[in-house]
């Protein structure tokens, strides 16, 4: 049998483990719902302040992102519902269990702040999107989210001046900090997607640049490293592009095989590359799937250009200085 308090520590635990379980279901509610509107989820990540499921694209229309943002919050509240009945029988008579009584009753107090806390109107929680997409409902997008990324600043100086010195609490600055910069990361990222809207890869794509081949040995693409400022190579086999070699996978070639190793022995064959007339949005969202800094561009099977997010935000810079100028 255990003693009372090694029964509260294993308590503790469990608490800890269903705390997390509960996030877990929180981002899961997100992440169905959203694939009832045909949007897969990339992962789920867990933050020190919750989770955030990464969903591939937002829903195309308002209501379903208040659909989808609304879903977490009402798995919390299922959850809180439960545990309210299960509090209510544990009340009994036939039961003698203070530490479970004691975790039910924890877990429903949590649960109902993270219900709370996520319908509070600041990204990167729920309720900041809620906000945003009902602002949509009536505004162009990028003004709805610029309106709900200053309401969230706001919020989180509030935070963080309560912190500093009403509570006197360094979490609450943590938390003030990290939903200020969410909240602007947001609205850079949305109007990012706005200038980038309708224009096709090539549009971003280099056009200048190294090449190597799957015969041609490591210290090759050492020297074109060394003597430009390019870090990815796109990789021929005859004319044909069979993948990208990375700084990464370059250093770790020579790392493990040395400077004579065949280029072909090193690069990952996963032929990944960007049609010269597709949507740039598409291509930037390929990149981001499979983690790659680069994209070789082609037009009927033949290599015409790399996409590099160096030179996307450049394009950014000139479409934002044209739109000012009209």
């Amino acid at each position: 049998l255990l003693t009372g308090h090694a029964e509260r520590a294993l308590g503790g635990v469990l608490l800890i483990l269903l705390v997390f379980a509960c996030v877990v279901l929180h981002e899961l509610g997100h992440a169905l719902t959203a694939r009832r509107y045909g949007i897969r989820t990339r992962d789920i990540v867990l933050l020190p302040i919750g989770g955030v499921a990464r969903l591939e694209r937002m829903p195309d229309k308002p209501s379903q992102e208040i659909v989808v943002a609304l879903a977490g919050p009402a798995v919390n509240l299922a959850i809180a519902a439960v545990l309210w009945i299960a509090l209510g029988r544990h009340v009994a008579p036939d039961v003698a269990q203070p530490v479970a009584g004691d975790i039910i009753e924890s877990l429903l107090t949590i649960n109902l702040m993270m219900l709370l806390f996520n319908l509070i109107p600041a990204f990167p929680m729920d309720g900041g999107r809620v906000l945003r997409a009902v602002l949509a409902l009536k505004l162009p997008y990028v003004r709805a989210t610029r309106i709900a990324s200053l309401v969230g600043q706001g919020i989180a100086l509030l935070f963080g001046v309560a912190g500093l010195f009403i509570l006197h609490n360094p979490m609450l600055v943590f938390v003030a900090l990290f939903v200020f910069l969410a909240a602007g990361e947001e609205h850079a990222i949305v109007r990012a997607r706005a200038t980038l809207s309708g224009l096709p890869a090539r549009a971003a794509m280099v056009s200048e640049f190294d090449v190597l081949d799957v015969s041609d040995p490591l210290r090759h693409a050492v020297a074109r490293l060394m003597a430009g400022s390019q870090q990815d190579f796109p990789v021929l086999e005859g004319d044909v592009p069979i993948g990208l070699l990375t700084r990464a996978e370059l250093l770790m070639g020579l790392q493990r095989s040395g400077p004579e190793t065949p280029v072909g022995d090193v690069v990952a064959r996963d032929q990944l590359t960007a049609e010269a007339g597709e949507p740039l949005e598409e291509a930037l969202r390929r990149m981001r799937e499979h983690r790659r800094p680069a994209l070789p561009v082609v037009s009927g099977g033949r290599l015409v250009g790399m996409l590099t997010l160096e030179n996307v935000s450049e394009l950014m810079l000139v479409q934002k200085a044209m739109a000012r100028r009209a």
